[in-house]
């Protein structure tokens, strides 16, 4: 299992339409994953429907911020890898950080993952 990390609000000023294209992008990335046999995954598709249901009323909120890094850093302990996309993004490079400090596999570029199907 890959985590993919890339910038979520990072240089968006938190507009909906650079948000959703920044997922796009993480989303690509881990359809391209799945494709080359890995079982990839999102912080954000655990995160964001707790973050709507625990009632979270705009993003970087005190619910935001309690569930959305956080998460993301629990599942890292279940993934094999990390492998970081994208620009500048103090939450990636959060989670480029903590993969290291758990031993995992780190990938700064897509090239270097190996195919196995």
């Amino acid at each position: 299992m890959i985590l993919v990390a890339g910038p979520y609000r990072s240089g968006t000023n938190d507009n909906p339409d650079l948000i959703a294209a920044n997922v796009k992008a993480m989303t690509d990335m881990a359809l391209e994953l799945y494709g080359m046999g890995h079982m990839p995954v999102l912080g954000e598709w655990f995160a964001l429907p707790l973050i709507e249901a625990a009632g979270s009323k705009q993003t970087g909120d005190e619910i935001f911020n309690r569930i959305f890094h956080p998460i993301a850093v629990r599942l890292i302990d279940h993934c094999d890898a990390v492998l970081r996309i994208g620009g500048a993004s103090s939450g990636a490079d959060e989670m480029v950080n903590t993969g290291i400090a758990k031993g995992k596999i780190i990938f700064m570029d897509r090239s270097s993952i190996p195919i196995l199907s």
